[in-house]
């Protein structure tokens, strides 16, 4: 092995740090902006056009910037935050921003295709709207929204390896810096390596998640 194991761990681990904050903070903002897509919606409960289009409008700005420009892009407010622009505190800024629209589209689908008789089941029996998301919707679409969650995760997987580019490191920084810039195959392939691991662990972690959802 051309380097020490120890630097492929430590790349693992901010890899592993990077995503799962990121993450966190995806699924936390995710849930709430796809809940006010829905109920600002046409027919919602707080029907509201201009207010759902403007979100919709916002959300679609974030998702349509690839995530190296975004990276790029958002280099004055990862500052101002993080108080660098590099490492992977630094990338933990951008990462959330470009993934808290992508998953709240997910989540915004998994929601419509919730059964609208039990929503007005649940209107016929008197519940507030609020409690109809919260004991309704957001129950019956769980499965979708982690299956939603775990596609996520992936695509962070993903662009936490690109954001190594800019200095964010993880495991995407050392196959810059000892695969390609050293021209070391050898790190090349066992960063990929861990990657598709990594990705795999994710994936049927969350599959099978949400068999047991179903199954319940």
């Amino acid at each position: 092995m051309s380097i020490p194991f120890e630097r492929y761990w430590q790349a693992l681990l901010d890899t592993i740090s990077m995503v799962a904050v990121s993450g966190g903070v995806a699924f936390a903002a995710g849930v709430p902006l796809a809940v006010l897509l829905i109920v600002t919606a046409p027919g919602g409960f707080l029907e509201s056009p201009r207010l759902n289009r403007a979100v919709g409008s916002v959300v679609n700005g974030f998702r349509a910037t690839p995530f190296i420009v975004l990276l790029v892009a958002l280099i004055p407010l990862t500052r101002l935050v993080a108080g660098t622009t590099i490492g992977v505190w630094a990338a933990i800024v951008p990462l959330s921003i470009s993934a808290t629209p992508f998953f709240a589209r997910i989540v915004e689908v998994s929601l419509r295709e919730v059964d609208p008789g039990l929503v007005e089941a649940a209107q016929a029996m008197g519940c507030r709207k609020w409690d109809i998301v919260r004991h309704v919707l957001l129950p019956e679409a769980l499965p979708g929204i982690i299956g939603g969650f775990t596609i996520t995760l992936v695509a962070l997987i993903g662009s936490s390896a690109m954001a190594g580019a800019v200095g964010a490191g993880g495991l995407g920084d050392l196959a810059i810096r000892y695969g390609y810039q050293r021209f070391d195959t050898e790190v090349m392939v066992f960063v990929i390596a861990i990657l598709i691991a990594l990705v795999s662990i994710v994936q049927f972690s969350g599959d099978r998640y949400v068999r047991w959802l179903k199954n319940r």
